[in-house]
């Protein structure tokens, strides 16, 4: 038997003899076990019971918040082990079940966010790591080759090491037998440096103190409180919410720090650092598996323990067990990779509100273009709103300008217009930096055949495969599919016929390259900066003054501040207002106003020049007015009018099969059962428009719901009520941002 954490987590009854589990197959629902006499069980904690031959691991939770009839004493088996961790608290298993009712998803799936880190649940221990010694092998090989040129500064397990060097496991064995890679014995739970809330106290402005200071007595009052940070690009809303954290740090309570993008991190650590003395704790998708362990068990432990105080990660980190949870930050609240698209189909943003709701502690979200529903709530008193209004430093918001495409046009076969180009030449002149902003990757969005007009789509989906020459591949960015460009068209022979349609960033790279053969190119975007280390040398660069233009997609449009950088081009404002997708134009001004706040943020003027073909589009006029209020305010009316959110509720529901006639007839069958009520309207069913997607056959419909209709308990009820055969899956998803 294994014991327990501590004696300290023991609470509750002093003895179960029954104990019903939340396991992490929803199919199977909860299960009852008979705790052994001499082991202690309290809610939360994390065991490991028998299930048929198989072991599987489960929580402990309340038998009267679980569906189920009690299965008889006679017929229970008894838990095997009470795992090395404490129990999950009681805050954060409400947390679970809110997040699982509102988004209409299994308690377990959401459970299983909680433990994602199978390593953890075991007790302390070692693992071995590698590293490069320095010595070169008796032989080389292009295998061989390519692994030290990877793994230069590296250290980690065979198969990580593996995966990043891109070769097998018996090729770094090799090196490891001839004493090319070295053995390192690494203390899994070795703890992390303290941070100094006094390291580098920074000097604030009237406004950013008069922020700071609310913030800060906040933490001191325990208790919860949402704010909104509303702050123009570039006014310090990092280093005000740094004064909150160091307050938290002070009283011995975690604080949470959740960014939208992973390349973000690298910045941020940077700025984390400079002000704390050391590092946060990261948490993301990207690390290493004996990372995710310490972080893992570090948060668990909590400060009082020597473990983790300052956490910063992706929207996952939200329902990590922290042990002293006392600050929660979202910092650019608004962006629209907070929402998780599969699986659990839940808003960090909105779950990071409720967590400190639960929790009892402030909340801070900050954004210099806040979502529309932030800002309702802010106007009806729900949330503080701390405003910012002016820059940092002295440093001036950048000037604001539009080019009709249809007066100032593009050169035959250009897509840079002739004021953008001559922007960019005068800053080449001026050693000043100049980004280009498109939010589409690779080299062309459609590759056609000029012979028949063959266009090159997934199979997998309903879209066309993207050019990428930097990889030489044709991709699907719905489900990764790849495929090398092929040298005739695969319909009707034709050599050498294939054009590429539409401009990408590689093509625009390509362009800036051909009139500025001397200028220094990058591209950044999720495709180029796909790890930390690639977002920190990148960044590295651009500070170093190694890189003059920056061919961009959405990555680079907030979080990153650069000097010298005094041009911003958005290359197609258009692009953005394309679709059925019903916040069009508010991601639309956010993402073009976040990439202009990039520009003039040091002690040069910035300038910003917006392409596009509707200079009289609501959208556009307001963001080269820098008329962010009128914006909001038509857009809000806009909304109430459609009783869409923040006045009306939507919610999707997506059925799906490999088979189109049975998802069709699912579809049709749930659409003919639809619930017949005066608050909740009904749209479709009809085809996605992403009709295949990763080869399943798509359906949708819209629900359009007042505020006061129980819109999650209409949908239980209907589909509760219908059977579908096994090969359709049908998802829900509360407060959609994807209409795809």
């Amino acid at each position: 038997m294994v014991a327990c954490w501590s004696e300290r987590f023991i609470y509750g009854p002093s003895f179960m003899n029954r104990a019903r589990l939340l396991i992490f197959n929803a199919a199977l629902g909860p299960l009852d076990y008979r705790v052994p006499e001499g082991m202690v069980v309290v809610p939360g904690q994390v065991v490991a019971a028998p299930l048929g031959p198989r072991q599987i691991v489960g929580i402990v939770w309340e038998a009267d918040r679980l569906p189920g009839e009690p299965v008889p004493d006679a017929k229970l088996r008894p838990l095997l082990a009470v795992l090395p961790v404490p129990p999950l608290r009681a805050e954060l298993r409400r947390l679970l079940e809110w997040t699982a009712d509102y988004y209409c998803a299994p308690l377990a799936a959401v459970a299983r966010m909680v433990l994602a880190s199978g390593g953890a649940l075991h007790g302390p221990s070692t693992t071995t790591e590698y590293r490069l010694t320095g010595a070169l092998p008796g032989r080389s090989t292009p295998q061989r080759e390519q692994a030290l040129a990877a793994l230069e500064g590296e250290q980690a397990t065979i198969r990580e090491l593996s995966a990043q060097a891109r070769v097998s496991e018996g090729v770094l064995r090799g090196l490891v037998n001839e004493g090319v890679l070295e053995p390192v014995i690494v203390d899994c739970d070795r703890p992390y440096r303290s941070a100094d809330p006094g390291f580098a106290q920074p000097t604030l402005t009237p406004d950013q103190q008069e922020a700071a200071d609310r913030l800060v007595e906040a933490v001191r009052a325990e208790r919860f409180a949402p704010f909104l940070i509303d702050g123009v690009t570039g006014s310090g809303k990092t280093e005000t919410y740094f004064e909150a954290i160091a307050e938290a740090l002070r009283k011995r309570r975690q604080t949470l720090v959740l960014l939208p993008e992973i390349a973000l991190t690298e910045a941020f650590l940077k700025r984390f650092e400079e002000r704390f003395g050391v590092p946060p704790v990261v948490w993301h998708s990207s690390l290493k598996s004996t990372e995710r362990r310490r972080a893992w068990r570090a948060i668990a432990k909590g400060p009082q323990e020597g473990g983790a105080q300052v956490v910063v990660g992706a929207r996952s980190a939200l329902f990590l067990p922290y042990a002293a949870l006392g600050l929660i930050v979202v910092d650019e609240a608004h962006e629209v990779s907070f929402k998780q698209d599969e699986g659990v189909r839940y808003n960090a943003r909105d779950v990071a509100v409720m967590r400190a709701r639960f929790e009892g502690l402030p909340v801070v979200l900050a954004s210099a273009t806040p979502a529309l529903e932030s800002l309702q709530m802010a106007e009806a008193g729900v949330y503080e709103k701390l405003v910012l209004p002016s820059r940092f430093g002295g440093a001036q918001l950048p000037s604001i300008d539009t080019v009709d495409l249809t007066q100032e046009k593009p050169g035959s076969g250009r897509w840079l217009s002739p004021p953008l180009v001559t922007g960019i030449e005068q800053r080449l002149a001026r050693g000043e930096q100049s980004l280009l902003f498109l939010n589409r990757r690779g080299y062309a969005p459609l590759t056609l055949c000029r012979n028949c007009g063959y266009r090159f789509q997934c199979p997998n989906c309903s879209a066309w495969l993207v050019e990428h020459r930097l990889s030489s591949r044709l991709a699907c960015h719905h489900c990764g599919h790849e495929t090398a460009p092929p040298a005739t068209c695969p319909d009707c022979g034709e050599p050498d016929c294939l054009v590429a349609c539409g401009p990408g960033v590689e093509r625009i790279a390509d362009e800036v390259a051909e009139l500025f053969p001397d200028a220094r190119l990058a591209v950044a975007t999720s495709d180029t900066l796909g790890s930390p280390e690639r977002a920190a040398q990148f960044i590295a660069e651009v500070e170093a003054g190694a890189i003059d233009v920056i061919v961009g997609t959405q990555l680079v449009t907030k979080g990153f501040h650069f000097p010298e950088l005094t041009l911003v081009g958005v290359v197609d404002a258009d692009l953005g207002l394309e679709g059925g997708d019903l916040r069009a134009a508010e991601r639309t001004y956010q993402q073009v106003a976040q990439v202009a706040g990039r520009a003039g943020r040091g002690a040069k003027p910035g300038e910003v020049l917006i392409q596009t073909r509707h200079p009289n589009a609501p959208v556009i006029v307001a963001l080269a007015a820098g008329d962010r209020d009128a914006f909001y305010a038509a857009e809000t009316e806009a909304r109430r009018h459609a009783q869409a959110p923040p006045f009306g509720r939507w919610a999707a529901i997506i059925v799906s099969s490999e088979d189109d006639a049975e998802a069709r007839e699912a579809a049709r069958q749930l659409g003919a059962t639809r619930p017949d009520l005066p608050d909740v309207e009904v749209l479709g069913p009809a085809p996605a428009p992403m009709a295949l997607l990763r080869g399943r056959h798509r359906h949708r419909l819209l629900l359009n719901a007042r505020r006061s209709a129980e819109l999650q308990q209409v949908i239980r009820e209907w589909l509760g009520a219908l059977r579908f055969p096994q090969g359709v899956r049908v998802s829900v998803d509360i407060d959609p941002y994807s209409f795809v």
